[in-house]
């Protein structure tokens, strides 16, 4: 399938896009050689090919979930700019 840079033109207008002829072209062609891959596609033979979600398999490591405490407060708020003791002091935003 040929794209020209006419049809380029209507699918940018209505992406109401403005497109130099120069770029019109060069669009056309990079949409053509996509959907000339897209053609060389089509030929594989997959019908006696299952359907994957993934062709990688992915596990889960599942944990146990734990509560703990790695660090006190002090450590924390040993890195704040200003604290009043036991919160963060940050400037009002209005």
């Amino acid at each position: 399938m040929k794209i020209s840079p006419d049809e380029v033109a209507r699918v940018a207008a209505l992406a109401r896009l403005r497109l130099t002829q120069a770029k019109l072209e060069v669009f056309a062609g990079q949409l053509d050689d996509i959907l000339s891959y897209m053609e060389t596609l089509n030929q594989v033979e997959t019908s006696k090919t299952e359907p994957l979600y993934t062709p990688v398999e992915h596990t889960s490591r599942m944990r146990e979930d734990v509560v703990k405490s790695e660090y006190s407060r002090e450590d924390i708020l040993s890195n704040a700019p200003e604290d009043n003791g036991a919160f963060f002091i940050v400037p009002k935003i209005i």
